[in-house]
């Protein structure tokens, strides 16, 4: 199904990106690259003979200049994988992060996704055919410790997906929605080459991610979920919202007991 698509990947430098990126021009897709890191943005793009350009997507004056050059280059667009993501964390709750923080969120998170698919949308819908994939997190399926802004635009990211999914779905457009717990990636403080004993079982490296989604954009998957657990620990979030609650006051006190984290690093690998 890669073959010869023409694919516009957003936060392709790093991490989940970079695997992504090394998995599509495996299959053979055809690829238009950014990252706000130009430097390594460059040096993905040279490895894998795809087109580039760095952006801030939280600008959307940036986001159409994107779209324009990727058509330009490619020819059209046929799927859309807007990963890119940050976390900063929020250990004092989230009356402590500023306004700044939770508009960046908000902008890279879920802003980003809707304005790129806002562009990328009317070709698709010509064609009668595309691919538009969000990936999200866990936290927007359950609950984040620490970072409320991420885990809230997260939640917004994973129901912008649902609403694409159900108002363009009968137009031929696929759209999923990527949902991991604990990745080894640098959001979480590891680095490409990191081979260090991991707190627990529960961390994927960036490729067993992306096998993930490329295994559910074949299988047609909405929501795809590179650690099968999360569907558990939803449905018992859903299932009694106040023991949910209950238990994540428990853990965060565990978390806190030797005082606030230093960061998202630190706090990972207490939990």
């Amino acid at each position: 199904m890669l073959a010869g698509r023409r694919v516009l990947l957003t936060g392709a430098a790093q991490g989940i990106g970079r695997a992504l990126a090394d998995r599509l021009a495996a299959g053979g897709a055809r690829l238009f690259l950014t990252d706000m890191n130009g430097m390594r943005l460059a040096e993905t793009a040279k490895a894998l003979g795809a087109g580039s350009a760095p952006a801030d997507l939280r600008d959307p004056e940036q986001i159409a200049g994107l779209v324009a050059q990727a058509e330009a280059a490619l020819g059209g667009i046929d799927m859309l994988i807007s990963n890119a993501g940050f976390a900063r964390g929020a250990m004092d709750g989230p009356c402590s992060a500023p306004d700044d923080l939770w508009q960046d969120s908000w902008d890279v998170h879920v802003m980003a996704h809707l304005r790129a698919a806002r562009l990328v949308l009317p070709g698709m819908r010509a064609r009668g055919e595309g691919w538009l994939v969000n990936v999200a997190s866990a936290a927007g399926l359950l609950s984040q410790i620490g970072d409320a802004p991420y885990s809230a635009s997260k939640h917004a990211a994973v129901s912008l997906a649902q609403s694409l999914a159900i108002e363009h779905g009968d137009e031929g457009i696929h759209v999923s929605v990527v949902c991991p717990l604990y990745v080894a990636t640098p959001l979480l403080g590891y680095d490409e080459t990191d081979d260090q004993t991991r707190p627990h079982d529960r961390v994927l490296t960036a490729d067993d991610v992306a096998r993930s989604v490329i295994d559910g954009l074949a299988a047609g998957t909405f929501l795809i979920l590179p650690h099968p657990e999360a569907a558990v620990f939803a449905q018992r979030r859903m299932a009694d919202m106040d023991r949910w609650i209950d238990g994540m006051r428990r853990l965060r006190r565990e978390a806190f007991a030797d005082g606030p984290p230093r960061d998202l690093t630190e706090l990972h690998r207490r939990i």
